[in-house]
């Protein structure tokens, strides 16, 4: 059979487009940390927005993100921060396209492992936005810490 190559390619040269869109992301990511921040710290979410205390969870993160991003009742910083972890989800996934499209392996897992942080983050901010539970928020940072991580690895490994 001679030497058999994987479908996925082990090239350690990563595509410049894999490159460029995971420097963005840890960009938004710092910028998401510093709006959490300032949510966590200024922002008293109201205990009566459209989505709080929903007897189902994934319609109440549904109601409760949307009146974070379209409501003009919504604190500023709250906009921002569920706006921007929106469009993290829409970059983590295009990254992921780009990975799968372009063969690459080891960005592969970066980028699906890096997924699962920001969908993990975002979900439990937006269980955060339906009960106001302490523990959502401390499962959003971890969420954080895996992509941020994941993210920082596969630019430094280069492959």
């Amino acid at each position: 059979m001679g030497n058999m190559k994987s479908d996925l390619s082990t090239s350690s040269k990563t595509s410049p487009r894999l490159r460029g869109l995971t420097v963005v992301i840890l960009f938004i990511l710092a910028v998401q940390f510093l709006l959490g921040m300032a949510v966590n710290l200024f922002v008293t979410i109201p205990t009566n927005h459209p989505g709080a205390n929903p007897p189902e969870y994934f319609s109440g993160v549904f109601s409760s993100v949307a009146w974070a991003v379209t409501s003009s009742s919504s604190p500023l910083w709250l906009l921002l921060h569920a706006s921007m972890g929106l469009v993290l989800a829409v970059l983590t996934i295009a990254l992921l396209i780009s990975a799968v499209v372009g063969r690459k392996g080891s960005w592969i897992a970066v980028a699906s492992i890096g997924l699962i942080g920001v969908v993990g983050a975002g979900f439990n901010g937006g269980s955060f936005l339906n009960y106001n539970e302490d523990i959502s928020s401390m499962l959003m940072s971890l969420g954080f810490i895996l992509a941020i991580m994941t993210y920082s690895i596969g630019l430094a490994r280069g492959k």
